[in-house]
């Protein structure tokens, strides 16, 4: 990404979802706050927004809002100015813009980067900002291609990059380039959205401006991109971070097969790779395979298991012979020797599986 030359860049931040797609590890842990290559996830998105030149963040809390400000305090440690906006009630993606925007110091002609804290993606923010403001545009959406665009916003553009049409989650999807989650404002289209009330920008505002004759502007972009909103993609995301596929200047040590946190113990014997994390004060015993995964903070994955594209939460235990394979393991579980979790398992925090309680596989 480049640095932009604009004093001031602003940015909002939503992170208000509850993550329910990811549970159990939303059940004490916001989703943007969550372990993703050796740090929570949002600190990728701060470090990146940081180097686009963006200079102050405003957070749009609701879901456990309290741990953010624990978490990121007043943004100096990334060279940001962060403040926190919450909603007492939930109030859509536009009413969360709108409410958020109370806090912003711009002037109405100024633009306004918004990011959803739930996406990973590599494109040139600062680019999308320029081009924003080339145009005059009212919004900038960042747009991407993906094989499956009924599960997203479609976007049609037309020949000069103005957005056509807004088609949310359509079955017939009219082109496979979708809404990719980060929108460039101008401020003064923000202050048009209704405040303390329920909003859509997907459903609402973007057809209203459209409709209206206003420039909704395409940022097309082949970057790389992913919402982490699934276990898969979150241990995707975690992985890809780790292997370099995406650069990140939050990465807490250099890319390659593992990052291995403060304290965490890999014996010789054991085969770790694939950009797994082990958290920090974690144990690998010998024998142990684990590939593409994410460890938490004092977890132990015992001699001889198997752990492949899984999380396992802090301080949970991988006994001997247990295979994990797509599978998510909550804080502190116990799986005991021989179980198999595989195909999108999820073991609740707290839960002790016996000996071969579980088995996907017939006995040998």
């Amino acid at each position: 990404m480049t640095e932009t030359s604009l004093p001031e860049l602003e940015a909002i931040l939503l992170v208000g979802g509850r993550g329910t797609r990811l549970r159990p590890l939303t059940l004490g842990t916001p989703k943007p706050l969550l372990p993703t290559a050796g740090v929570p996830f949002l600190a990728h998105q701060l470090a990146q927004a940081r180097q686009a030149g963006v200079r102050r963040i405003v957070f749009a809390t609701s879901y456990r809002a309290e741990m953010f400000s624990e978490a990121f305090g007043d943004g100096s440690a990334f060279g940001l100015t962060l403040e926190y906006m919450t909603e007492e009630t939930p109030l859509g993606t536009g009413g969360a813009i709108r409410n958020a925007a109370q806090a912003l110091t711009c002037a109405p002609d100024a633009p306004v980067l918004v990011l959803n804290g739930d996406i990973l993606s590599g494109h040139d923010m600062a680019d999308q900002v320029a081009r924003h403001i080339a145009r005059r545009a009212a919004v900038t959406l960042h747009l991407t291609e993906v094989e499956d665009p009924s599960r997203f916003g479609c976007v049609p553009t037309d020949d000069e990059g103005r957005v056509t049409a807004f088609l949310e989650k359509t079955p017939n999807p009219v082109t496979n380039r979708i809404n990719a989650g980060c929108y460039v404002f101008t401020r003064s289209v923000i202050d048009t959205i209704p405040e303390g009330e329920v909003v859509s920008v997907e459903r609402e505002t973007f057809p209203g401006l459209i409709e209206s004759g206003a420039l909704v502007l395409g940022y097309p972009d082949s970057a790389y991109w992913l919402d982490v909103g699934t276990p898969a993609a979150f241990v995707k995301g975690s992985r890809d971070l780790v292997l370099g596929r995406l650069t990140s200047p939050a990465l807490p040590g250099p890319v390659g097969e593992l990052l291995a946190l403060p304290g965490a113990m890999i014996s010789p014997e054991a085969k770790v790779d694939g950009g797994t994390t082990i958290g920090a004060r974690a144990v690998v015993e010998s024998g142990a395979q684990v590939n593409g995964s994410v460890l938490g903070d004092d977890s132990v994955v015992c001699s001889g298991a198997t752990v492949t594209d899984s999380v396992v939460g802090p301080g949970a235990r991988i006994a001997s012979g247990a295979v994990l394979r797509d599978a998510v393991v909550g804080d502190g579980a116990v799986v005991g020797p021989g179980n198999e979790l595989l195909a999108g398992s999820r073991l609740w925090p707290g839960v002790t599986l016996p000996e071969r309680a579980i088995r996907f596989s017939s006995d040998v």
